[in-house]
């Protein structure tokens, strides 16, 4: 009998949908299934790849609002989000990808009048793509995307705790026309992600996750000697010089720790306002922190919803009650919000420590939840060497008026996705990724096509061999 898990609505309590758990059987054939319509769709143009590809993000267009309250139900995210967000940053993905499809080629090598040479970019062939839970739909597009483009099937595996948009984006990509076994999704926890991960007829395997997991799947690949990108954590900095607009940078702080109840891999947690300025700033932060509305995610005029889960909300308060413990100061929040939402939610008051010090577990350790900390400095040296001081080198955000000492700093900062004067905009035609325990590879861009395809090189001789023998 096949094992099941229910997916709930974290912001309600409601059972939305019970699905099978995938165990070796049903990977090997989705392994089987996707190799044997790889080997036809590698041979399409990439124009006929794209024009697939632009249909499905035409079909995903049309229900975004659908797919948005899906997407809300079962994130717990406001609708307010996912229906501008969510939905179009993967429809977007998809058609950047559509028009990239057809220019992937390699290059000629001039190499004399005896030979010359060239370059051909091929599929991988089988692709798995592992998500997270707090940008279901988006991850799937952008893990999907650019491997289809590229000529390869994907099997995906969504998070088990939101698992229902992948469940739409595979109905579309066939209704699009995509050729069946192209993608296909399968449930399940840990156990599944490791057979992908280890499995031989899987050439890639591309996680959206935490670190402690992105561990486990480089050490599964290794068996095989799998490529891996790796789109894990982060404990970003986010600098404020004294010169930069006030406002705005409150309003980036804002973005890069409440969006999404804070849930989200790139956040600057760390904000370091330079010392002349923090008392300005920290009274702008604290009036507009606890303008921010908490409520049904499914209003409109809900700003912040529910975290992902009780053993979530119980891991973000345990940080709460740490910083606290450690000194830290509770500018605003710092509680669990039980009035005015639904009664069986997961909310956490968005949460604002002042008087931190570098060392406190708030600041080094992430948190994945709407909890910033404000880090006074008082030169530029010194707080490139504080941002800096940290496993982790996902993201990091600069605000300043001075020109040349955003690009300074920001070439400073050990950061793969970087913002000056505002923070966690990502569009597809830029590349998202991290250094140190942040990861490996990027995702989005043109950069995804060197990492959805093999480089092969040919030497072709123009001339009779001069053997010796």
């Amino acid at each position: 009998m096949t094992e099941t898990f229910q997916t709930i609505n974290p912001a309600t309590g409601e059972v939305l949908a019970t699905l099978p758990i995938a165990g070796q059987a049903e990977v090997d054939a989705a392994v089987a299934k996707a190799a044997a319509a790889q080997k036809e769709w590698a041979k399409r143009t990439g124009t006929e790849r794209g024009r697939i590809l632009r249909r499905a993000a035409e079909i995903l267009r049309e229900r975004n609002d659908e797919l948005a309250a899906l997407e809300t139900r079962d994130t717990g995210k406001p609708i307010q989000e996912t229906i501008v967000v969510d939905v179009v940053s993967g429809i977007d993905c998809l058609e950047f990808f559509a028009g990239v499809a057809p220019t992937i080629a390699g290059e000629h090598i001039d190499l004399g009048p005896s030979a010359f040479g060239y370059t051909r970019r091929e599929p991988l062939g089988v692709c798995a793509g592992i998500g997270a839970w707090n940008y279901p739909i988006q991850i799937a597009c952008w893990k999907s995307a650019p491997a289809l483009a590229c000529g390869n099937a994907v099997i995906f595996k969504p998070s088990e705790l939101t698992p229902l948009t992948a469940i739409e984006v595979e109905k579309i990509y066939l209704e699009a026309g995509l050729p069946e076994g192209l993608f296909q999704v399968l449930h399940g926890f840990g156990a599944t992600g490791a057979m992908l991960t280890e499995h031989p007829g899987i050439a890639k395997i591309s996680l959206t996750g935490s670190v402690p997991t992105g561990k486990k799947i480089m050490a599964g690949a290794a068996s095989t000697l799998k490529n891996v990108t790796l789109e894990l954590g982060g404990k970003s900095p986010l600098i404020v010089f004294a010169d930069a607009d006030i406002e705005n940078a409150v309003s980036g702080a804002h973005l890069a720790n409440f969006y999404s109840a804070g849930e989200v891999c790139s956040n600057g947690t760390r904000v370091f306002v330079e010392r002349s300025i923090l008392p300005k700033f920290l009274a702008s932060l604290k009036t507009r922190t606890e303008r921010i509305k908490l409520g049904d995610p499914m209003d409109p005029a809900t700003q912040m919803g529910s975290l992902i889960s009780e053993a979530h909300l119980n891991k973000v308060m345990g940080y709460i009650e740490k910083g606290k413990a450690e000194g830290a100061e509770v500018l605003t929040g710092g509680h669990r919000v039980t009035e005015g939402v639904p009664a069986a939610g997961f909310y956490v008051a968005p949460t604002v420590f002042s008087a931190c010090t570098d060392d406190m577990t708030v600041v080094r350790e992430e948190i994945f939840g709407p909890v910033m900390t404000v880090l006074p400095f008082d030169s530029e040296e010194e707080v490139i060497a504080r941002a800096n001081d940290t496993e982790f080198g996902l993201a990091a955000g600069v605000f300043t008026n001075d020109l040349t000492r955003a690009h300074r700093v920001i070439a400073a900062l050990d950061a793969g996705s970087c913002w000056i004067n505002t923070f966690n905009i990502c569009p597809v035609e830029m590349p998202f990724g991290g250094f140190k325990q942040s990861g490996i590879g990027f995702e989005n861009s043109r950069e995804a096509i060197h990492h959805f395809t093999r480089l092969k090189g040919v030497y072709v001789a123009m001339e009779p061999i001069d053997a010796p023998y």
